[in-house]
């Protein structure tokens, strides 16, 4: 029987519930909200442990298939993500204040709440629907900074397969957010 490793547990203000996450094969992060005891937070876990080692795996295979890929070209991945980035801010009428291209670990994509936009360089490596699904999906959270029904109509709008793709993207392994 494998074991699932070193857990942090961690209080967090934000934490609503106790939430479980794997970050790498070697990496599990437990929010406990204040007022619940690491105790109680380590029953749960004891609960999720399958869960917790199908996710580990997923994370191992997922990190895997970037291994066994060529080097990124950064200026030449930078350069293709920027120039798809701008074209479709244009397309679509969208204002973004800075982008930002580089290797993430645990996401795809992000934007923050003054429109910057944060992509993973190895969206390089995805197919050209799936490049733009991720960047659409954080060009719409300029507007709507949630995934809120308006959020996900906005983005349907635009691009009327965006659940399917993001189905496809999920067997990549990382979250678009």
């Amino acid at each position: 029987m494998h074991t699932i490793g070193p857990i942090l547990f961690e209080h967090s203000k934000r934490a609503k519930n106790i939430s479980i996450s794997v970050r790498t094969q070697q990496r599990v992060r437990v929010a406990v909200p204040t007022g619940i005891s690491f105790r109680s937070a380590e029953k749960t876990v004891r609960g999720k442990y399958d869960w917790i080692r199908k996710k580990q795996l997923a994370v191992s295979q997922q990190e895997q298939r970037f291994v066994n890929l060529p080097p990124i070209p950064v200026a030449t991945a930078k350069l293709v993500l920027t120039n798809r980035i701008l074209l479709l801010t244009k397309k679509y009428g969208f204002t973004v204040n800075r982008i930002t291209i580089r290797n993430q670990r645990t996401r795809w994509g992000s934007c923050s709440i003054k429109s910057n936009i944060s992509l993973n360089i190895k969206l390089y490596y995805l197919p050209a629907d799936l490049r733009d699904y991720v960047i659409l999906h954080e060009l719409v959270h300029t507007v709507h900074h949630n995934h809120s029904p308006a959020f996900w109509d906005t983005l349907k709008t635009i691009l009327p397969t965006a659940k399917s793709l993001d189905r496809r993207l999920k067997k990549h392994g990382l979250p678009v957010d």
